[in-house]
This record gives structure tokens, C-alpha cells and sequence, in this order.
């Protein structure tokens, strides 16, 4: 029922609310949320542009949430990157519906509705309150930190002759 993009997004947005707004790149957030950073870049222009964050560019830039996390809902997230596709009218165009749906599509479109209903109750703030403070959501025990740069390994003894 959740796409793959608004889970990647509620994962930013967890983690940019645990950072007490301090700044965060793409590449810092794609390594603790365990989003590919080229996913996570399309993700993240979509949350600046639905006014959730803002992005600084330079040194010392990086994401921030725009409002407290106490006041971004989860479905303000989901909403901002897919917006939950509720029922109106007869998805058949069948003129019998059109006064009010089928049982079958009113029943669909009041499961939507709860799921509507549950993320407009769920706070960013909560989601962190209830979860570990180390990372968003779930740990990732085997995560490696992002290197700073690339090192290549120095060399000892003296090199092997060709053809050994």
C-alpha cells in the first residue's frame, strides 16, 4: 500500500528531525537512511518543493525540516511525494454510481480513508519519540560510516617482480 518513494521519504524526514536541524546532505542521509543517493536527491526536491524542508547548497549546506517535526504529520509527508488515491466517483463511469459508490469501491475507498485518518494522527515527533535515537526507524547494524574521501593503501616492503 506504500510505495518504495514514500517510505524513502518518510525516512529522510525521520532522520532530518533527529538531527535537531542541523544540516544534512544527500549523501549523509542516503547512508543512515539506506536510500541510493540518486533516488534520495528526486526524493528530496520533491519535499522542497511541497515546502517540508529547505536545501542549502555550499559548505555547511545541506537539508532541514521548514516546520517542527511536532507539526509535520506523516501524512503531510506521504502527501507531499504520492497523495493517498481515495474513490469519488465510479472508477467503471457506470451511470448507477454515480450518486454513490458501489459496495465493493465504498469499501476500498473506507479502507483508504482509515489509512487517511491513522497518518494524519502520527506526528514525525512521534515516530522519533517511539523509535531508537540512533537511526530512523530501523538500525543498520552492518552500515559503514561515509569516508570523507577516497585513501588508497600504502604501500610496504618492497613491490614483487613481474612474472612472480
Amino acid at each position: 500500500m506504500v510505495s518504495r518513494t514514500v517510505e524513502y521519504a518518510l525516512r529522510a524526514i525521520v532522520w532530518l528531525a533527529s538531527q535537531g536541524g542541523s544540516p544534512c546532505t544527500t549523501r549523509q542521509m542516503a547512508h543512515a537512511t539506506q536510500v541510493p543517493a540518486g533516488y534520495l536527491a528526486k526524493v528530496m526536491q520533491t519535499l522542497v518543493d511541497a515546502g517540508l524542508v529547505s536545501s542549502q547548497r555550499g559548505l555547511g549546506g545541506g537539508f532541514v525540516l521548514t516546520r517542527d517535526p511536532q507539526a509535520i504529520s506523516v501524512l503531510d509527508v506521504v502527501t507531499a511525494v504520492e497523495p493517498i488515491p481515495r474513490i469519488r466517483a465510479c472508477p467503471l463511469k457506470l451511470s448507477a454510481h454515480q450518486l454513490r459508490l458501489c459496495p465493493l469501491h465504498r469499501r476500498i475507498d473506507d479502507a483508504l480513508a482509515m489509512v487517511e485518518r491513522a497518518f494524519s494522527e502520527s506526528t514525525i515527533a512521534e515516530l522519533l519519540a517511539e523509535g531508537n535515537h540512533d537511526a530512523p526507524l530501523c538500525p543498520n547494524p552492518t552500515a559503514q560510516p561515509p569516508r570523507a574521501q577516497l585513501t588508497t593503501p600504502k604501500r610496504t616492503g618492497r613491490p614483487k617482480a613481474r612474472g612472480a
